[in-house]
């Protein structure tokens, strides 16, 4: 069972770009929100881009005008865009639900690590 996979992530340097990918599971994917999450070290998991069912975005004031959200109904996954990285992007990102009623999120999944070098 699918769930929440994530992949992409790998080591850019400094100005680069990657593209990451989550496949959910049709029972997340069409009826949330979905959100790109990230995790630096030693910091706590923060939401860098969300995007609702609609197709609206929101992003972290970090990222904005730097990453872009799309998600891909035929193929249930939400991807994320991710241009001009900095240091300060590096961490593990995860997919999930974006402001889930009950603050109930889905299982996380193993995430992918995305490294930055200056």
């Amino acid at each position: 069972q699918v769930q929440l996979v994530e992949s992409g992530g790998g080591l850019v340097q400094a100005g680069g770009s990657l593209r990451l990918s989550c496949a959910a599971s049709s029972s997340i994917f069409s009826i949330n929100a979905m959100g790109w999450y990230r995790q630096a070290p030693g910091k706590q998991r923060e939401l860098v881009a969300g995007i609702t069912t609609s197709g609206n975005a929101r992003y972290a004031d970090s990222v904005e005008g730097r990453f872009t959200i799309s998600r891909d109904y035929a193929k249930n996954t939400v991807s994320l865009q991710m241009n001009s990285l900095k240091p300060e992007d590096t961490g593990v990102y995860y997919c999930n639900i974006d402001q889930p009623r009950g603050g109930l999120f889905a299982s996380w999944g193993q995430g992918t690590q995305v490294t930055v070098s200056s």
